[in-house]
Parts: C-alpha cells; structure tokens; sequence
C-alpha cells in the first residue's frame, strides 16, 4: 500500500502526533494500573492513565513554557485565560474541547520549527513566523 500524499503544512503535524502515539502505546504498556481498571464507556475522559496521548501532549507543550509569561501568550492563542493553561497542563485537572486541543498541538508544532526541531519545507516557509503560519 502506498503512503497518501500529505500537504507539507501538516507533515509536521502528522509528525508530532505519530510521536505522541509511540510515547503513549509506551506509557500505558509500562503503567499496570491500565490493564486492571474496568473502563467506563461513552463517559467524558479526564485527564489520566487513561489518557496517555493527553499526558504525552501536556508534557511536550509544558516544557516549551519555560519563559515567563508565556502561559498568558499560549492562553491568548487558545482563548482562554492562563489559570485554565495550568490546570490543562500543569494540574491536569481540565482537558481542552477539541477545538483548542487542536490549536495547542499546532502551537507546539509552531514551537518546535521555531527551535529548528522540524525542518521547514513547502512554500510557506518564506519570511513569516512560525505562529503567524498558524492563523
């Protein structure tokens, strides 16, 4: 079977979230908590063993918010306030609907081309930043 073509603006989306998936499938084969516990279907998630790609993404996205004040742009961008930031990624006590989970994984990818950590490629990289590509 051959590879789909993917647009060069999501490649490093695609990237980021098979990179999550391997961290996660790792996480939950090594937690004994998540093989015994009776799951609950149709429930809303919260963030958990249960979870792992959640806690794979909240644990990437906190360590690019190093930078004082950061957490305030990040909650900018996602549009909520920054103490709704800390319990998304810092308490874990809230998830993000879908929308903003979306947004919080293009923002980490934007912060990663931004740290050269994906190479730019495709038209779009000329001048312009890297979050200004987001938007």
């Amino acid at each position: 079977m051959t590879n789909p073509y993917i647009h060069p603006r999501l490649r490093p989306m695609f990237e980021l979230a098979e990179l999550l998936a391997r961290e996660a499938s790792q996480a939950v084969r090594q937690d004994p908590r998540f093989r015994f516990r009776r799951r609950h279907y149709g429930q809303t998630l919260r963030p958990g063993v249960f979870t792992p790609l959640w806690n794979a993404l909240a644990a990437e996205a906190t360590r690019l918010l190093p930078r004082h004040g950061t957490k305030a742009e990040l909650g900018r961008y996602l549009g909520v306030p920054r103490q709704r930031v800390h319990d998304y990624l810092k308490a874990r006590s809230a998830m993000p609907d879908a929308e903003r989970t979306l947004r919080l994984v293009a923002w980490v990818v934007a912060r990663h081309e931004h740290e050269g950590r994906y190479p730019l490629t495709g038209p779009w990289q000329g001048g312009r930043s890297a979050a200004s590509r987001i938007e």
